[in-house]
């Protein structure tokens, strides 16, 4: 574990990020009070098993949302009115 004021972190952002993704705990302080602390990210079994579903037959078949460029359609009926 390590520990470092906010300053230092403002000012090596980059490699205190990679210290803790090595799962090396980071602790923040401001001026010596500990504040935050920067961990490794570690996923929730929600987000895995969010991540591994599958959609039902039915919904399968709907269109897909998201996947274009909104722009184009709200350009298209702004145009016609």
């Amino acid at each position: 574990m390590r520990t470092i004021s906010i300053r230092e972190l403002h000012l090596k952002t980059g490699e205190w990020v990679r210290q803790a993704s090595r799962h090396q705990k980071v602790v923040i302080t401001e001026r010596g009070a500990p504040v935050a602390t920067l961990v490794p990210f570690e996923p929730t079994h929600a987000a895995t098993r969010f991540a591994a579903r599958k959609l039902l037959p039915g919904f399968a078949k709907l269109p897909a949302l998201g996947r274009h460029d909104s722009t184009r359609f709200i350009s298209g009926g702004r145009d016609r009115a």
